[in-house]
């Protein structure tokens, strides 16, 4: 074979040429090495070109997914950890371990496996309390995260498919940190198998074969724990991290949303590039949440699994209480009543059981998903929107939000009527009773309340710009007439009071319009929600009403009696 650098007969006729080589591409100018060389053959500069000068809004708002996104990592590296030594199995054994009160005691595979981890692997113990704490931290990183996307709007259009996608891995993380903390057989974790068991059987007619299903067999069987497992470590952790990456990917082909303020627009993003500006404090960022962790790891204890002992099927664990993130269905479990069993067509109906423990969660995260949807049909916005809200410019959705987390904070402390009874010395029936009537009447006046607040915080607000800043000085007039002087805002904090849009209800239309066409009629369901909606809204400050205040401290009074009376008719 000719190792000419010629390779076609014609060219080697022309001794006096040069050999032609390919320039090197843009890619491989830029990163050289290893770098240019995938990039020639699989060419990702291009995309990673576009990412590094991906503009991103900086405010504190938006490290909570962030921290989820962190804990999340933090999860998975401790979990790897634990793999090497957690042995998945409901297998009898007698425990021969560092613990003494335990020797001698026959357990599961499982559970000593766990004791092993915690007592006689050097640092098992600390990685161990890592994942449960950077589990529940997740949870807590995730909720406050999507709080803060519902709250300012940030699910409206084009992001609805992300709020999802969102809602989906909040439910996907209840289900993950239950087989979690289920794998380790202590009495706790047993015990809350236990009741999952029954869970199951409540179900509608199907309920005593799925419950045989999941165990292979009678309660508690020796399948369930390497099938836990299996979910744990594979099936969910791999759904989540698919899941966190469509969403991550949706928000850089996306535009980050923002809040409003000078020069901010919903066709603009300002911030920082990720290089070098955003990547230097995102890294920053995940070591501080990492140190975090690792340091109340080190110093909180959580799940003492060896001060409960192995799962005894005849015990059960006094006061036993799952974790905060499944209060609210253990909660709503406690406070159904008992009449809502019967039977029908031959079948018992445990309504009382399968409403709060297997259909709550189902319906609680349908309605968070259907929500985008809702409101763009009732509001009839179905715009682009990139700036978002201050929950006080919004108040029917920031009461609604309100009420329901007043719902769930009742069913959440629901679920320790029990442990109130006995440390208060009350009747456990007079504290459900309460908490039973409280799941519908203090949502009603949480939402209420806040309503008015947001209102009264909007009419605050517009007092403000038209008005000024009170100083508290005095000012006497040549006639003896005294009024406190006002100092006018400033352009950037005027700003942020009347950069938002103003809001009218849809009023029902019918007939015909002035060429013959007849006119959309909207729904009365749709303009009745729409009236609810917007009713009582605050407009923003025109620019001629903010003139006829500057001019004339009167006039703007009249414009807005103008406005007031025309809104009337």
């Amino acid at each position: 074979m000719s190792t000419n650098a010629y390779d076609r007969p014609a060219e080697a006729l022309r001794s006096g040429d040069k050999p032609v080589t390919a320039p090197p591409s843009a890619g491989a100018k830029k990163l050289g090495g290893v770098a240019g060389w995938v990039d020639d053959r699989l060419g990702p500069a291009k995309g990673v070109n576009y990412l590094m000068k991906k503009v991103f809004p900086d405010h504190w708002s938006f490290m909570l997914g962030e921290i989820a996104m962190y804990s999340m990592i933090v999860c998975l590296l401790t979990g790897v950890f634990l793999t090497f030594w957690f042995i998945p199995s409901a297998g009898h054994t007698t425990y021969d371990g560092s613990y003494v009160p335990l020797q001698g005691v026959g357990m599961s595979e499982a559970y000593a496996s766990s004791l092993k981890i915690s007592f006689d692997i050097k640092g098992g113990l600390l990685i161990r309390q890592m994942h449960h704490w950077a589990a529940l931290m997740f949870i807590v990183a995730l909720s406050a995260h999507m709080l803060r996307v519902f709250f300012t709007g940030a699910f409206r259009r084009p992001r609805e498919l992300n709020w999802v996608i969102g809602c989906i891995l909040s439910m996907l993380a209840l289900v993950e940190g239950f087989a979690g903390y289920s794998l380790p057989d202590d009495l706790l974790s047993g015990t809350g198998l236990r009741a999952a068991e029954g869970f199951m059987q409540s179900a509608p007619i199907i309920g005593s074969y799925l419950a045989y299903m999941v165990f292979d067999g009678p309660f508690p069987g020796e399948a369930i724990i390497p099938r836990l497992y299996g979910v744990h470590v594979l099936l969910l952790p791999a759904i989540l991290v698919g899941l966190f990456t469509a969403h991550i990917v949706m928000v850089a082909v996306q535009k980050h949303t923002q809040y409003p303020g000078p020069g901010r627009t919903n066709s603009n993003v300002v911030g920082f590039p990720v290089m070098p500006v955003y990547a230097a404090k995102a890294g920053g960022f995940f070591f501080i949440v990492f140190g975090f962790i690792a340091v109340l790891s080190a110093l909180v204890q959580i799940n003492a699994i060896w001060v409960y002992g192995p799962y005894d099927t005849s015990a059960v664990t006094a006061g036993a209480q799952p974790d905060w993130y499944m209060g609210f269905a253990d909660g709503a479990l406690r406070l159904l009543p008992g009449w809502l069993e019967f039977h029908a067509f031959g079948y018992t109906l445990s309504l009382n059981v399968a409403i709060g423990a297997l259909m709550l969660i189902p319906i609680m995260y349908g309605i968070m998903a259907a929500y985008p949807f809702i409101e763009a049909w009732v509001t009839g916005d179905k715009r682009e929107h990139h700036l978002l809200d201050r929950p006080r410019n919004q108040p029917t959705r920031t009461a609604l939000g309100v009420a329901a987390l007043t719902f769930y904070g009742v069913l959440m402390f629901a679920a320790a009527n029990d442990i109130m009874a006995i440390k208060l010395h009350m009747s456990i029936n007079d504290i459900t009773y309460f908490f039973r009537t409280a799941a519908f009447v203090l949502p009603v006046i949480a939402f209420w309340a806040t309503r008015r607040v947001c209102l009264s915080l909007q009419r605050a607000d517009r007092n403000k710009v038209l008005h000024g800043r009170e100083t508290g000085r005095i000012v006497r007039t040549a006639d003896g007439q005294f009024f406190e002087a006002h100092e006018p805002l400033d352009p950037y904090t005027r700003w942020k009071l009347v950069g938002f849009e103003g809001q009218q209800p849809l009023e029902l239309t019918s007939g015909v319009d002035a060429h013959g066409v007849a006119a959309p009629s909207n729904g009365k369901w749709r303009t009745r929600l729409s009236r609810f909606y917007f009713q009582d809204v605050v407009q923003p400050v025109t620019p001629a009403e903010l003139e006829a205040a500057h001019h004339d401290g009167h006039a703007t009074e009249h414009l807005e009696a103008g406005e007031t009376t025309k809104a009337l008719h």
